[in-house]
């Protein structure tokens, strides 16, 4: 029910912008994480965003390069992600929480398909 877009391929220092939509699903009464998955390394949470608007920030390479925000008159949720490193190259997923958000991938309700980042360098 969520769908992932927005990904590609960018030079170091450039920027993408994900967005995360849902079809049968009103995003905002969800905690929606990013996750993002490196070749051979676990899936992990980087950034949430509340139902109140609020981030909250797991990964602390990414505080002060990625922001989140959501729109809920489009019911969609957006990562901005700017300075790009290529250690940040993974497979974004979008995930939502009923309520809350979590860095948890086992408390989530929903997931999305991922949208391949790369990053040059």
């Amino acid at each position: 029910q969520l769908q992932a877009s927005g990904g590609g391929l960018v030079q170091a220092g450039g920027s993408l912008t994900l967005s995360c939509a849902a079809s049968e699903l009103a995003l905002g009464g969800y905690g929606i994480t990013w996750f993002r998955q490196a070749p051979g390394k676990a899936r992990e949470g980087i950034i949430c965003i509340q139902t109140t608007g609020g981030p909250a920030y797991y990964a602390g390479s990414v505080k002060g390069r990625f922001t989140i925000s959501r729109d809920n008159a489009k019911n969609t949720v957006t990562l901005q992600m700017n300075s790009l490193k290529p250690e940040d190259t993974a497979v974004y997923y979008c995930a939502a929480r009923r309520y809350l958000c979590s860095r948890d991938r086992s408390a989530m309700n929903y997931w999305g398909k991922g949208t391949q980042v790369t990053v040059s360098s």
